[in-house]
């Protein structure tokens, strides 16, 4: 059976050209309006990868993302944010991209065609049996992703992926594929639209969801932060007096002796019982 890739099929719009702006945007609205909907349906299938995920963590696991253009950026946004949001290392989530760095920002011509590049890249992290690999195509056909995986698959690496098109090559090399059918385009092919908004969706819900289960949340607040600008001293200085019932010059003081929220809470804890 042939392989239709309903990311590109045609928009179920025409002569955007003669729309005004007022209705091009709520046009597009009314598209994205849809996407949340595709996600849920894809929430078993999370579950189930997430759940593996945070297994191999708890040994000593990482977890990378793969993938190509808006797909590749999407998961290097996501893996960038995790230092930040949860204090954990730079290394325990990584984001990788066809073409290098370079290709965050500018596209590189034909680096999604090589099927040995995306295994190279990885290699370069010595990644291993403990690692997670999700690789990230709206397509569901990129080479650079595909041969990725192919390989992760045959060291026993766990794999998964996200993807737009039912039943494509990425989601048969995937152990635990995830499908967001979110069906064709505003602008006919332009995955970077409701594609990539349901991307950007399922790598919000990987992550925040393994972070909890590592407990890198307490409550509904993010302790673990970082505290890289003045507005996120202010979040955790507000976070110590909600949590410990204090003042503002005494969750201050603690803030500046410990350098971080979870610490903070735990030792005047510990020295008031």
């Amino acid at each position: 059976m042939e392989f239709i890739k309903t990311t590109e099929q045609d928009s179920k719009y025409n002569h955007l050209e003669k729309m005004s702006v007022s209705e091009l945007l709520t046009n597009i609205n009314s598209e994205d309006k849809t996407v949340p909907l595709a996600v849920e349906k894809a929430i078993p299938a999370i579950e189930k990868l997430v759940t593996q995920i945070v297994s191999r963590m708890k040994n000593g696991g990482r977890l990378f993302y793969i993938g190509a253009g808006t797909s590749g950026r999407l998961g290097i946004v996501d893996a960038s944010e995790c230092p930040p949001t949860f204090g954990v290392s730079h290394e325990l989530v990584v984001g990788l991209i066809a073409g290098g760095d370079s290709a965050i920002r500018k596209a590189v011509e034909f680096a999604e065609d090589d099927t040995e590049q995306g295994w190279k890249d990885l290699q370069k992290y010595n990644i291993s049996e403990k690692d997670t690999v999700i690789g990230i195509a709206a397509s569901g056909t990129t080479p650079y992703v595909i041969g990725a995986l192919k390989h992760c698959n045959q060291k026993n690496i766990l794999t998964g992926c996200i993807t737009c098109n039912h039943n494509s090559p990425l989601s048969k090399a995937a152990k635990h594929p995830v499908e967001v059918i979110v069906g064709s385009e505003f602008v006919t092919g332009s995955s970077r639209m409701k594609a990539g908004t349901a991307q950007k969706l399922v790598l919000n819900m990987i992550s925040t969801a393994t972070m909890i289960q590592l407990g890198k949340v307490k409550g509904n607040k993010m302790v673990d932060m970082q505290l890289s600008n003045h507005k996120l001293v202010e979040r955790g200085v507000k976070m110590i007096m909600s949590e410990l019932q204090v003042s503002l010059e005494t969750a201050e003081e603690l803030l500046n002796k410990y350098k971080n929220v979870r610490k903070a809470i735990t030792n005047y804890d510990k020295k008031n019982q």
